[in-house]
């Protein structure tokens, strides 16, 4: 698949979810989501940039402690959430701009800070994206990133991308760390990696959020049933699957990369 038909099939995987990503309590909340804030320490006068925003939580917590925030998606009926939810809040300092996070519509030196939460797994170049982010920071600026992160185990990391692509269609990659060190220092940012996180997920609201189809979600409750005992041990799978009420664990990192 190239990259134009991923992100056609992220457009129409996200745009009529878009509502259920605004009121997840995933996305609206998390430790790494306060974690971003205190790495970043956002300053007053700040302009940053919500790269793949989604419904906007992230842009939407930066923003009373900026000047403005920028937050761009491919999807433009994430953009009217985040606008509704700006306006519910009363926040006025947030604009929306529908845009590809591999090619910003934005002038070099632009942010002093970007961010993108929960977003990179959809990317199908994201080396592309750390070039655009270092492009529109303003020197010394800083990328901060979260996201679920891919296993340096094989095993692992198949089990867990294939759930993600049997879930989600426009699923890319979880990418690992080591991709992620790999991408940033090519794209000239200095990388830290300041915080791994456990994402716990209800299965059946985890499917219910995407609208994922009832033959995937079939092939889903076989795939965790039928998983090794080493895979139901690391994403915390129950023993037996007899309904969609239970929890599993997959994990998360946020990175802070600064450019040189």
């Amino acid at each position: 698949m190239n990259a134009d038909s991923i992100k056609n099939a992220v457009q129409q995987q996200f745009g009529s979810a878009a509502a259920a990503y605004a009121s997840s309590p995933v996305h609206q909340k998390g430790v790494d989501l306060t974690a971003m804030l205190e790495i970043a320490r956002p300053q007053a006068h700040w302009t940053i940039l919500d790269a793949g925003c989604g419904a906007g939580h992230t842009g939407l917590a930066f923003a009373p402690h900026v000047a403005q925030v920028v937050a761009c998606d491919l999807t433009p009926s994430m953009l009217e959430q985040m606008q509704r939810l700006a306006a519910e809040k009363g926040l006025t300092n947030v604009v929306t701009r529908e845009a590809d996070v591999e090619q910003l519509p934005f002038e070099d030196a632009s942010f002093d800070l970007v961010v993108s939460r929960l977003s990179a797994h959809h990317w199908p170049h994201p080396e592309t994206a750390l070039r655009e982010f270092a492009r529109v920071l303003k020197p010394g600026g800083a990328f901060i990133l979260s996201d679920i992160v891919g296993s340096e185990d094989y095993a692992a990391d198949t089990f867990l991308q294939t759930l993600e692509l049997v879930r989600d269609p426009s699923h890319v990659r979880d990418y690992c760390i080591s991709e992620w060190m790999t991408f940033l220092q090519g794209a000239g940012f200095a990388l830290e990696v300041m915080l791994n996180f456990d994402v716990p997920l209800h299965f059946g609201a985890w499917l219910q959020r995407i609208n994922t189809s009832a033959v995937h979600a079939q092939a889903l409750r076989s795939l965790f049933a039928g998983a090794p005992a080493a895979m139901k041990a690391l994403y915390n799978l129950p023993d037996e699957i007899a309904d969609d009420e239970f929890e599993f664990m997959i994990y998360g990192a946020v990175i802070r990369g600064t450019r040189k």
